[in-house]
């Protein structure tokens, strides 16, 4: 299989989509941040030091998918049409569970820009509870779905 982000001479290039065709793509990825049972009330009870957690992480999040590109060097800039964010309280874990859907029309996916979106948002609830809380963890960021493009669907069994 050719690696599609090196040229002739083995050096890095960022893929030509000029030619592929304009198509309606989605990406849904997720992951979750486990917390003590200290840091989790603070989030729900909104006493933490920083400010609204959530709300910020939800920023933090749709930020992260906007700026992918000056992140991750061969993702080209993309004009998104539609971040949207949902974060779940898990009072069990306890933890809170975040989801990205990414959305374009477009030439190349939003898989990494869904994906960013998450780890951003994530990063963003450990820098506000860190005070609280040194020891979460944060885990399974992952591809949930995706439609569109050439490769065709995908969907996490």
């Amino acid at each position: 299989m050719d690696l599609t982000h090196l040229d002739e001479q083995n050096k890095p290039k960022m893929v030509d989509v000029s030619d592929k065709e304009n198509t309606t793509r989605i990406a849904v990825a997720s992951g979750m941040i486990e917390v003590t049972p200290e840091a989790y009330h603070a989030v729900i009870a909104n006493t933490a030091k920083k400010g609204p957690v959530l709300q910020t992480a939800v920023i933090a999040a749709i930020q992260g998918a906007k700026q992918t590109s000056t992140l991750i060097p061969m993702c080209h800039p993309l004009m998104l049409t539609s971040v949207k964010t949902d974060i779940q309280e898990l009072p069990e874990l306890p933890g809170f569970k975040l989801t990205v859907t990414a959305k374009l029309k477009g030439q190349t996916g939003v898989e990494m820009e869904a994906l960013t979106g998450v780890s951003t948002g994530l990063l963003t609830i450990y820098d506000m509870l860190k005070a609280i809380d040194k020891g979460m963890v944060i885990r399974n960021i992952q591809l949930e779905s995706k439609s569109g493009g050439k490769s065709g669907d995908f969907t996490r069994v």
